[in-house]
Order: C-alpha cells, then sequence, then structure tokens
C-alpha cells in the first residue's frame, strides 16, 4: 500500500473545539488500541476550522491570555484547556487547522522529525504562493522574517504523543481575523507578531486550494521525499 493510500483525509468543516477534541480522542484511543494489538493503524489527517476558541497547553501560562471570562463572551470567544503541548494560541473561522493522527513507529519517525515534517509542510505550501517562511530558533510552528525586526509567526503547532501515536497539530492562519491575537500573548511570545495568507498576499485565500496542497506535501514528506 502506497503512502497516499495508507492516509485517510477527513474535512469536519466547521465545528466546535471541545466536539471536535473529543472526535480526536475516540479516534486516538482506537488507533493506541489496535496499536497495542498488534493490528494496522489507518492514518489520518482531519482538516477543520473552529468559532472563536482560545486553548491553553500543558505547558502554557494563563498569564497569556489577556481577557477575563466577561471579556471572552462579549467576544463571542471560549477558552479550554488542552492537553497538547506548546502555550495559548486562538482558533477562528478563516484559520486551517489540520489533526494528523498518525502512528509515528509506522512512518519511522520521532516526535522531532514529525513536528519538522509538519513544518516542512507548511513551509513549502506558503512557497507555492510566493510567501517566504521559516522556523525560528527554539520555538515550533512557522515564521516570517523569523530572525528580523518584524518576525510574525504565521502557523502555530502544539501535539500530543502516547506510545507513538499522535494528535492535535496545527493552527494555519489562512484568512484569519487576527484582532482575536490581541487578546493574547500568542504561543507565549510578547515580542512577535502573527500574520496570515491573506494578509501577505493581499486577498482572500481560497481554503479548498490549501487543504490540497497540505495534504500533497504532507503525505511527500511522510514518505520521505
Amino acid at each position: 500500500m502506497d503512502m497516499e493510500s495508507a492516509l485517510v483525509c477527513e474535512d469536519w468543516g466547521l465545528v466546535d473545539y471541545r466536539t471536535a477534541w473529543d472526535r480526536q480522542e475516540r479516534l486516538f484511543a482506537e488507533a493506541v488500541r489496535r496499536k497495542q494489538a498488534g493490528l494496522p493503524v489507518t492514518g489520518r489527517l482531519v482538516f477543520c476550522e473552529h468559532p472563536h476558541v482560545y486553548t491553553l497547553g500543558k505547558s502554557g501560562k494563563e498569564q497569556n491570555m489577556l481577557l477575563d471570562a466577561l471579556q471572552l463572551r462579549a467576544k463571542h470567544a471560549g477558552f479550554v484547556r488542552t492537553n497538547r503541548g506548546g502555550d495559548i494560541t486562538y482558533h477562528g473561522p478563516g484559520q486551517l487547522v489540520g489533526y494528523p493522527i498518525l502512528d509515528l513507529e509506522h512512518y519511522g519517525l520521532g516526535l522531532k522529525r514529525y513536528i519538522y515534517i509538519i513544518e516542512e509542510t507548511v513551509i513549502r505550501l506558503l512557497g507555492r504562493y510566493g510567501v517566504r517562511a521559516g522556523r525560528l530558533d527554539g520555538a515550533t510552528g512557522v515564521w516570517l522574517d523569523a530572525h528580523g525586526p518584524s518576525a510574525r509567526k504565521i502557523c502555530a503547532i502544539g501535539v500530543r504523543s502516547s506510545h507513538f501515536v499522535t494528535m492535535h497539530g496545527f493552527a494555519l492562519n489562512v484568512n484569519t481575523c487576527l484582532d482575536y491575537f490581541n487578546y493574547i500573548h500568542p504561543c507565549g511570545f510578547v515580542d512577535k507578531g502573527v500574520t496570515s495568507m491573506a494578509r501577505e498576499l493581499g486577498r482572500e485565500v481560497d481554503m479548498a486550494d490549501v487543504k490540497s496542497g497540505l495534504r500533497e506535501l504532507f503525505v511527500q514528506l511522510l514518505a520521505g521525499e
């Protein structure tokens, strides 16, 4: 079986964060159960968008959330503590969220290399649009002008892995309303900006094209291409 046919791509559309998290947990638990039983694990790449919500990772600091409960409600935004890595981030309409649920051992990967592959997938995708992106030393995610005076993050990454099975993933700002990032220290940074594909390109970006490109590139990189 080739790598592409072994990876199932699902599109959950616009879905509440907690609902998507519950669905992920069920798929994740089933993947771990099958792996421990010596059965093959179906790799999945889930795409979705979320209504306005801030999520805080296991190692995150709550003080990086700059709104209280009343202010959150006024912004029609939720707040969820999650079991992924990383600090605080924002999810909302126009942002493409990807949740790969994979057995890393099936692909011969460790966690560090897996995160590198996610970053590289996004970097190559942005390159197709003429947006030059890269990495910031000591931080996960994808950045523009990473080591320059206008460093700005375009994609956040936070994953969970157990028994080398993954869940959670990445959030790429495509047509995202960036105003919502003003109410947090994104990923714990107080001196870095945030951007989107739409802002960099000066136009709205077709989400279906982004999904197609990410899936193609992710499959290629998992296969070692």
